[in-house]
């Protein structure tokens, strides 16, 4: 064997160790980062079965000082609270998006993408403080209800949605743009026809996971929306309690009756996941049916 074919050999070899030493290495770092999520995956189901009842999804804690009771009040404050919340924050986030990557040029844009980045990366509780603040200045201290939970939720929504929603438009190909302005079609229907529809799949991703950012929040909700344990469906009116507030009074303030507090607190915990997984599902589905077909 000459020297340059032995030094080929160890270079061959010392490639190969090296590139099983770290599919090793990635292996391990993601079976590391496996086990805290199952054991919480699995936790959450063993504990939270204990009152996934029909009492639990028929009932609120009104009048409840012990055992029995339920979530329902919390449940359709979650709804109704995330869903305010989406409608405010999607049309806004995608809009802003849109001109960031298409439009915006100058200081504005400049302006612009500097405040998404600081909303970014604000505390979730300085989102519940200025609701509260905002609107105590119209309606007093005393002031809690829904919308104002969804306003402050919004806060931590719409970064998300526009950072997510503007890598996507990124993505979608110069050469689409250019075929449709060839073609003598607008801008403005040029993304409504050819930018949005291509990049709809990142797009709605996106979007669940700020609801997924927020549909867990508690700090800005227990400012702005206070607690209740009675059920209430209007939003503009009176306090509305939701799931993460539920979980963390149910856990924090125990009565004489502990583990039926705690029992509770874990199907609410249970109940939020499956929440979650649920908007995940519904995204993937979404993305799979409103993607173009060559996409598909």
């Amino acid at each position: 064997m000459t020297d340059l074919t032995y030094s080929r050999h160890r270079r061959s070899v010392r490639r190969t160790v090296v590139d099983r030493l770290m599919r090793v290495l990635v292996i391990l770092a993601f079976v590391i980062a496996l086990v805290p999520l199952v054991s919480l995956v699995a936790m959450t189901i063993a504990k939270g079965l204990n009152r996934f009842d029909g009492e639990f999804f028929s009932s609120s804690m009104r009048n409840i000082v012990g055992a029995g009771g339920g979530g329902l009040h919390a449940l359709v404050g979650t709804l109704e609270v995330t869903l305010a919340a989406a409608i405010i924050s999607i049309p806004i986030g995608i809009m802003t998006a849109i001109y960031l990557v298409e439009y915006g040029r100058g200081r504005l844009a400049k302006s612009i993408t500097f405040l998404i980045d600081v909303m970014t990366g604000i505390p979730s509780i300085v989102a519940g403080l200025f609701a509260f603040a905002l609107f105590a200045l119209f309606f007093g201290p005393g002031i809690r209800f829904g919308l104002g939970g969804a306003i402050a939720l919004s806060l931590l929504m719409i970064p998300v949605v526009v950072r997510s929603t503007e890598e996507m438009l990124r993505i979608v190909p110069n050469s689409l743009r250019e075929a449709s302005y060839a073609l003598g079609v607008p801008k403005w229907l040029t993304i409504v026809k050819v930018v949005l529809p291509t990049s709809i799949g990142g797009i709605i991703t996106g979007v669940v996971i700020a609801i997924a950012r927020v549909i867990g929040e508690t700090a800005p909700l227990l400012i702005i929306a206070g607690l209740s344990t009675s059920l209430n469906y209007d939003l503009f009116h009176d306090r509305m309690t939701t799931l993460p507030v539920f979980v963390y009074t149910q856990y924090t303030n125990q009565g004489a009756d502990a583990q039926a507090y705690i029992d509770r607190a874990w199907t609410g915990a249970l109940v939020l996941m499956l929440l979650v997984i649920a908007l995940n599902i519904i995204a993937r589905v979404l993305a799979k049916v409103l993607s173009p077909k060559g996409a598909r």
